[in-house]
């Protein structure tokens, strides 16, 4: 590795780190921000699904807007923006600000994540290529470890706001060592930015997710309600409908024609609604009715992140060898069952014996499940297809993960409590079965080729 090459992957991963940090990190905060700017379980939804909606939404333009403009410059916006908003989160004076200042920086996390994997695939090539993109996938994984127990620290020492502030220090560094890097030759000149379809998905995914968290407040028979549903349905039609025939579309339909690539992502849609619903509430229901500190809370899922870290590249090497549906329905059921041992942590909860096997098992689980994923949908598609085909995926798991938090009020009521959280995470084993059934009956066992995509492409948990 050359030192222009080692420079380059040290942005990469510095640049996805920080907005992966900022994924993990928000969840253990939410009670203490809901207690200085109030808003309940409403507010503490859209705080992190305002990031995830911009996020979701633009994170596949986000990949053209690199091709067009060049990843360097792309990624320079991105980062000093991303600086901006969480300023503005950190400074936030009352609940409405930080969800509008958490829309803005989903914003720059779209710019980010393409930019950086951009960058890698220009400067490195061949084996390189994949060792350096399996150390952007391990490192961006450190985040997951990083994030929850950083984030308790920070609550229970000082404050909530500084969750947002320590985001300046890796964003400052990225900056300085961006200045020595030279934007590489842009790999579709005259490409177009589909926006469009960008402004269609934006309302198509925002007015579900509005109706879906305020329906609590409002109920369904208000306009203030149904209205935004109605639009966002029919915008998200719209959406489909145009991408079919835009000339370069965001998000090419043709794709879905492959089977493993159209059957893997409705997994991802099971896997990652439960993922993200499952550990949203946990952090929450350990805090506000386990009576967990914001640290201890950060600790407690840290445990599963060690599991993914430690077998993740074992079952993708299995699946490499042996095929990836075998994995991709075990995995899932196995950390379904690990969700649905959680639900035995009734206060006061006792961590080693209701909440540590449980957890345990959800991370064995997605250990066995993430990396056949990847493998199946990349692998099932051409080499040069790998770039779109992993934003498509990646973007399906965050508007799954989007949805599946607006439906919280639904499924728990207006506050968490026991029965709520019980409930929740029944539902949140359902799903992961759905994703496993879904794997055993849809995915084709065909070993990947040689061309394939190599497994280690993919996107942190």
């Amino acid at each position: 590795m050359t030192n222009v090459q080692r420079r380059i992957l040290i942005v990469a991963i510095l640049s996805s780190f920080v907005a992966f940090l900022d994924g993990s990190i928000i969840n253990v905060a939410l009670p203490a921000i809901s207690r200085e700017l109030g808003g309940g379980l409403p507010l503490q939804q859209w705080v992190v699904d305002g990031y995830l909606l911009s996020l979701g939404a633009l994170i596949l333009v986000a990949g053209s807007l690199s091709d067009t403009f060049g990843r360097v410059r792309v990624l320079r916006a991105g980062l000093i923006w991303f600086g901006i908003t969480s300023l503005a989160c950190g400074l936030a004076p009352t609940g409405e600000i930080l969800v509008i200042a958490r829309l803005l920086q989903g914003v720059a996390a779209a710019l980010l994540v393409p930019s950086s994997l951009a960058l890698i695939t220009s400067a490195f090539s061949g084996v390189a290529q994949g060792k350096a993109i399996g150390a952007w996938t391990g490192w961006t994984g450190v985040a997951g470890i990083a994030g929850p127990l950083l984030g308790g620290i920070l609550v229970d020492s000082v404050s909530w706001r500084l969750v947002f502030f320590i985001n300046v220090i890796p964003i400052a560094v990225t900056l300085v060592l961006l200045r020595r890097v030279e934007d590489p030759a842009r790999p579709a000149a005259g490409a177009r930015v589909d926006v469009l379809g960008a402004c269609l998905a934006v309302v198509g995914l925002g007015g579900p997710v509005f109706a879906l968290i305020e329906q609590g407040r409002f109920g369904w028979g208000s306009p203030v309600v149904y209205l935004p549903m109605a639009i966002g349905l029919a915008s998200f039609a719209a959406f489909l409908w145009w991408e079919a025939r835009a000339p370069q579309p965001m998000m090419p339909l043709g794709l879905f024609k492959v089977r493993n690539f159209a059957v893997g992502n409705i997994a991802t849609v099971g896997i990652y609604a439960a993922l993200n619903l499952g550990f949203f509430l946990f952090a929450l229901y350990l805090q506000e009715v386990g009576g967990f500190s914001a640290t201890l809370a950060g600790l407690a899922g840290i445990p599963a992140t060690v599991m993914m870290l430690l077998f993740a590249t074992l079952f993708g090497t299995l699946a490499g060898r042996y095929g990836p549906r075998l994995f991709m329905t075990i995995g899932p059921f196995v950390a379904g069952a690990g969700f649905l041992l959680v639900t035995t942590a009734v206060p006061p909860v006792n961590f080693l014996l209701q909440v540590l096997p449980g957890i345990v098992l959800v991370g064995l689980g997605l250990a066995i499940t993430v990396a056949p994923l990847t493998a199946a949908v990349l692998g099932s598609i051409h080499p040069g297809q790998a770039g779109i085909g992993s934003a498509i995926n990646n973007a399906v798991a965050r508007v799954a993960g989007l949805v599946a938090i607006a439906m919280t009020g639904t499924i728990v009521g207006s506050t968490l409590d026991v029965a709520g959280f019980q409930r929740a995470m029944v539902v949140v084993a359902g799903l992961m079965f759905v994703g496993g059934i879904v794997s055993w009956l849809g995915i084709r066992t065909a070993l990947p080729t040689a061309d394939a995509p190599a497994a280690t492409i993919g996107k942190p948990a």
